[in-house]
């Protein structure tokens, strides 16, 4: 009897999909993505990071052949790249474990993959000042970057949620544009309150060519902030 299905294992659910997706395009070339359907066997033992003490394990099989009562079929999109894959999933498990439900979409482009989570309540997810979503687009640079090999070009991962990133990027634009004003017109140097990464490089990156000041990041995490200070002082 022809194999109708596959079955193979991953670090997280998003890898072993598309390992059987991959394996299941092996036994049977040419055929339609558009029947395959996923069904997962084991989530496998892990933590927020994606990587577990088991392996996920999950079956793909072409539509209407029988894969038994034991599993639990998952939608999922078959067109989507492996990094995509893996982004949702790291994303899906991050908002389980803090208890936010959502939606999320992946928009794709030649160096970029934007997630953007949708629902009810967003705030656990995004944390205070965005330490939260901070950390999940951190962690998802890092995994993906370390999935695709240490020599590889990686896309830049950029996480999302109702509309949090334009908000804070039009406030941080605000407060960078009031100290370079404030320090240039005191002539002494302005402390910003603390900030993540993300929002630092934001204010470094509104003032850097700016004539009149200059940024630098001082202090240690998690109390590190941006220091504008007119070019004629010596910091």
């Amino acid at each position: 009897m022809t194999q109708v299905s596959a079955e193979s294992t991953g670090e997280t659910v998003g890898e072993a999909k598309w390992a059987a997706l991959r394996e299941l395009e092996r036994l049977h070339p040419g055929l339609d993505k558009g029947s395959v359907r996923f069904q997962v066997v084991s989530e496998g033992e892990r933590g927020l990071l994606g990587v577990g003490y088991q392996p996920a394990r999950v079956v793909a099989s072409l539509a209407g052949q029988p894969l038994g009562s034991s599993t639990a079929e998952v939608a999922v999109p078959v067109d989507e790249s492996d990094d995509v894959a893996l982004l949702r999933e790291l994303v899906a498990r991050v908002a389980q474990e803090i208890g936010v439900q959502c939606s999320i979409e992946i928009e794709e482009t030649e160096d970029e993959l934007k997630v953007t989570c949708a629902g009810r309540e967003l705030g656990l997810l995004i944390g205070r000042h965005g330490q939260t979503i901070d950390a999940i687009q951190y962690l998802a640079n890092a995994i993906l970057f370390r999935a695709g090999g240490a020599g590889e070009d990686r896309k830049r991962v950029v996480v999302d949620a109702a509309g949090y990133r334009a908000r804070r990027q039009t406030a941080l634009d605000a407060i960078a544009l009031r100290a370079a004003e404030q320090a240039a017109a005191s002539g002494q140097r302005v402390e910003l309150e603390s900030m993540t990464a993300v929002e630092r490089r934001i204010v470094h990156e509104r003032l850097k060519d700016d004539p009149e000041v200059e940024t630098l990041s001082e202090g240690t995490e998690p109390n590190r902030h941006v220091v504008v200070t007119p070019r004629s002082i010596s910091v």
